[in-house]
């Protein structure tokens, strides 16, 4: 079956190519430049130029929407400061433990409630129930808990990433082929020989599209425990600047915010065809 995130591809027979690539379905050389790179970079551009023109229109106060140039101005002297690395640092802690948790919490117990009929029937209601609760909601509990420091972070991080994980690696375990759960049965293979050799391969690119949401829920829920709870982070950092009305900072920090993002997603994909270099789309991905 087909895990969700990856797209099946058909593979080429050896020989039959007759495109760019040529013979023998090799594959073809790309130029120095991809065109999706130029592309992206174009509409980058593009942004920049609107952000800076735009307040000089008119149509939207500078007050309130600086130009780009005085926001990467901000951004370039922030990054002389102490400040802003000390709270990169703590932003970059929360998403990192707190994911690592989720992770490591979320595989455990999808493959033990997984690999047992009876436990995911029983715990299919709780679960539902859990799951769809908004993380903002606990917001006043960390508090209550544990005040402004890392660990109401982290418990927000923690809530919103398990379950992305967990369910994940649920429905992974019931993709299981049943024939080669049987035949491992029939060759006397215990729980943990077949979790090891028949189950884990099929739930492997299942865990890793979990991996990758949760990592992108871990950044959102660091940035808003910052910015709601006032814990140390970047989101502390863009609400000391919004109320000290140092506009160009705020969006100088939000583009931060965006930068690490982008480079969340790129880590987690690039984890995720390290951990699948045996899977067909990522083989596909690699030659084409």
């Amino acid at each position: 079956m087909t895990s969700p995130g990856i797209t099946p591809v058909m593979e080429k027979t050896a020989g039959t190519d007759t495109g760019p690539g040529g013979p023998g379905g090799a594959p073809a050389r790309r130029g120095p430049v991809p065109v999706a790179l130029l592309r992206g970079l174009a509409g980058v551009a593009g942004l920049v130029a609107v952000l800076e023109v735009l307040p000089h229109t008119g149509l939207v106060s500078a007050d309130y929407l600086p130009p780009a140039s005085e926001t990467v101005r901000a951004l370039w002297q922030m990054l002389a400061e102490q400040t802003f690395w000390t709270a990169l640092g703590d932003t970059l802690t929360g998403w990192g433990l707190g994911l690592a948790i989720a992770v490591v919490a979320g595989v455990v117990a999808g493959v033990i409630i997984g690999s047992v009929p009876v436990l995911r029937a029983v715990t299919a209601s709780t679960i539902e129930f859990l799951r769809p609760i908004p993380s903002v909601a606990l917001i006043p509990v960390a508090v209550l808990l544990y005040g402004t420091d890392l660990r109401s972070k982290l418990l927000l991080v923690v809530y919103a990433s398990f379950w992305q994980v967990l369910v994940q690696v649920l429905a992974g375990m019931q993709d299981v082929d049943p024939v080669a759960d049987d035949t491992a049965r029939s060759y006397l293979l215990g729980t943990r020989g077949r979790v090891r050799h028949v189950m884990w391969p099929t739930a492997l690119p299942y865990v890793m599209t979990g991996v990758r949401l949760a990592a992108t829920v871990a950044l959102i829920l660091t940035i808003t425990a910052e910015l709601v709870i006032g814990a140390p982070g970047l989101g502390r950092e863009i609400a000391v600047a919004q109320v000290s009305g140092a506009v160009p900072q705020v969006y100088a920090l939000v583009l931060v915010t965006g930068l690490l993002g982008v480079a969340v997603n790129l880590l987690a994909r690039a984890v995720e065809r390290r951990a699948l270099h045996w899977h067909q789309s990522v083989r596909v991905e690699v030659t084409a």
